[in-house]
C-alpha cells in the first residue's frame, strides 16, 4: 500500500502537458476561417494608402495581398490609426499590422515583429530652399522651428524626445506635404523612405541627408504577441519573397530603385 501511495505521489507531483491547442495559432485562424486581417492606417505612402474610391494601394498592400495568396485566403482590410495600432493589436484585431511600420521597443511591448524588412531613418522633410537651415538637431530644436507631424507615431515620439524646443503641430499625414509647400509649417521629421517618395510627387519639398538619419531605424510587419507558429510561417514566407526576387519588384514599382 505504502508503495501505492508513493507512486501516487510522485505522479502528482510530474508537470503536466495538456495537448496543445492548434487553433490558438493564428496561422490555424487564418486558414479556418478563410481570411488574413491586416491592420493598416492606409495614410503612408508609398507602403499604405487609401485611396477615393475605398480601394488601398501601396508596398504593404501588395505584400499583404502575397501573403494572403500563400495561403489561399482573402484580406479583410481592418483600418487603424498610428496611436491606436498597438491596442488594436493587443485587442486581437489584427493578424497582422503592415504599412511602413517602424521597430521600436515601445511597441515591442504589446506585439512581436516579423524578421526586419529593410532599414531606414528619422531625416528631416523640408522646402528645397530651406535645406542648409535644418541639417541638425542643433538647428532643428528652436522655438522658431515649425514642426508638423501626424499622431501618435514614431514621427511625433521623435520630435518629443529629440526636438522639444520646436513648435509641433499634429496633423494627418496626408495633407501635411501641401502644408510644407503652403508655408504652414517648416519641417516634418519622417523616415527617409517616405521623403524619398515625396519629394518625387512635391518636387518643392527636399529630403535633408537621406544617408546619414539622424536616427537609426528598422521596418518589419507587427505580429500578434507569443504565437511562434505564425511568425515562423510569416518569416519562412518573407524570406521566400525576397530570395525569389518578388519583394524587390513590388518596391522597385514604387521606389523606382532595386533594394
Amino acid at each position: 500500500m505504502k508503495k501505492v501511495l508513493c507512486s501516487l505521489a510522485l505522479l502528482s507531483a510530474l508537470p503536466v502537458f495538456a495537448k496543445a491547442d492548434t487553433t490558438s495559432s493564428h496561422l490555424e485562424r487564418v486558414l479556418q476561417k478563410g481570411s488574413l486581417n491586416v491592420c493598416t492606417t492606409g495614410d503612408y505612402k508609398p507602403y499604405t494608402f487609401l485611396k477615393e474610391n475605398g480601394e488601398y494601394e501601396g508596398i504593404d498592400i501588395a505584400m499583404a495581398q502575397s501573403l494572403a495568396a500563400s495561403l489561399d485566403v482573402k484580406v479583410n482590410w481592418v483600418p487603424v490609426t498610428w496611436k491606436s495600432l498597438p491596442d488594436e493589436m493587443s485587442a486581437g484585431h489584427c493578424d497582422i499590422a503592415m504599412g511602413g511600420i517602424s521597430v521600436t521597443l515601445k511597441r515591442q511591448q504589446k506585439a512581436w515583429f516579423a524578421n526586419v524588412l529593410d532599414q531606414d531613418g528619422k531625416i528631416p522633410l523640408v522646402r528645397c530652399e530651406n535645406v542648409r537651415q535644418y541639417q541638425t538637431i542643433e538647428q532643428l530644436n528652436r522655438p522658431s522651428v515649425r514642426l508638423i507631424e501626424p499622431e501618435g507615431g514614431t514621427n511625433e515620439a521623435f520630435v518629443h524626445s529629440h526636438l522639444p524646443k520646436g513648435t509641433l503641430t499634429l496633423s494627418d499625414n496626408v495633407t501635411i506635404f501641401q502644408k510644407l509647400l503652403d508655408k504652414k509649417a517648416d519641417v516634418m521629421i519622417t523616415d527617409a523612405s517616405e521623403a524619398l517618395y515625396q519629394q518625387k510627387h512635391y518636387p518643392k519639398l527636399c529630403a535633408v541627408n537621406p544617408k546619414k538619419p539622424l536616427q537609426y531605424g528598422e521596418k518589419a510587419y507587427m505580429l500578434p504577441r507569443d504565437d511562434v507558429s505564425w511568425k515562423m510561417y510569416v518569416d519562412q514566407w518573407l524570406h521566400l519573397s525576397k530570395a525569389t526576387g518578388d519583394y524587390q519588384k513590388i518596391v522597385s514599382q514604387w521606389l523606382g530603385v532595386k533594394n
